[in-house]
């Protein structure tokens, strides 16, 4: 499929998508559910008050720093534990029990520590994404192909050059996928976060006009979320396209 074929078809996705709603809109009671139409006249009064560009400001903050330091985090970890049987032995109960525990049951003890602030709520967004990055990575790692290792033991290479040139390559796709994964459980942190420590940003936002039963400035944020959601997809598959240019995109 083209490039532009591609396009087209997820731009008439979107539009079909924003008709339904505003028709279906129509049909209840603006307390129950918006419509585009409104959702775009509240998002351009909240723009001209200022509310949502310092909530967007506030959240990006967290949003950036949870995910820059959880994907890196990931990305080490699951590295060194794919090569070396030891650092997996060690890591293997803590990361699932820690993927089994829902994160938002550690949000007390979070904030007893951290506190209120920007800290904790990184905090919150860094678990929220390491794991998912982490276990692809190890799984990628693991899944090189140990023939093509012995080939390149074979052929003399350091070990510096088999992970240049062979694990980094192979696992490159699982490290993507986790990251891909990341980007939605890092959104879904922000808020969380956000609602349940200090209130602020994005989430602020939301409880704020939900309470007050201002649908349209409610569904603000939220559209804001899945278009950064959307956004951040789409660069990362840019990115991987960059990276690795031997393999075909379908």
């Amino acid at each position: 499929m083209t490039p532009a074929r591609r396009w087209a078809l997820r731009l008439a996705s979107i539009a079909v998508l924003l008709l339904g709603w505003e028709l279906y809109g129509r049909s209840l009671n603006p307390i129950l559910l918006s419509r585009p139409t409104l959702v775009l006249a509240a998002g351009i009064d909240m723009i001209a008050d200022g509310s949502l560009l310092h909530a967007m400001h506030d959240s990006l903050i967290v949003l950036t720093l949870g995910l820059v330091a959880g994907a890196i985090a990931g990305v080490a970890l699951g590295l060194v534990a794919g090569r070396i049987e030891a650092v997996a032995a060690v890591l293997d109960v803590p990361v699932n029990a820690l993927y089994a525990t829902p994160t938002v049951a550690l949000i007390p003890m979070i904030v007893l520590w951290f506190g209120f602030d920007v800290m904790a709520k990184t905090v919150v967004v860094f678990l929220f994404v390491v794991l998912p990055v982490l276990i692809n990575t190890v799984r990628g790692v693991r899944e090189v192909d140990p023939g093509l290792v012995e080939v390149a033991r074979t052929f003399c290479s350091s070990e510096p050059r088999i992970w240049r040139d062979l694990v980094l390559p192979s696992a490159l796709p699982y490290i993507m996928t986790g990251i891909r994964l990341a980007i939605g459980r890092a959104l879904t942190g922000v808020i969380v976060a956000e609602f349940y420590t200090a209130l602020s940003g994005l989430g602020n936002l939301i409880t704020t006009n939900a309470n007050q039963f201002q649908t349209a400035r409610m569904e603000v944020p939220i559209v804001i979320i899945a278009v950064l959601g959307v956004g951040l997809t789409m660069l990362l598959e840019w990115a991987e396209h960059q990276l690795a240019r031997w393999r075909e995109t379908p």
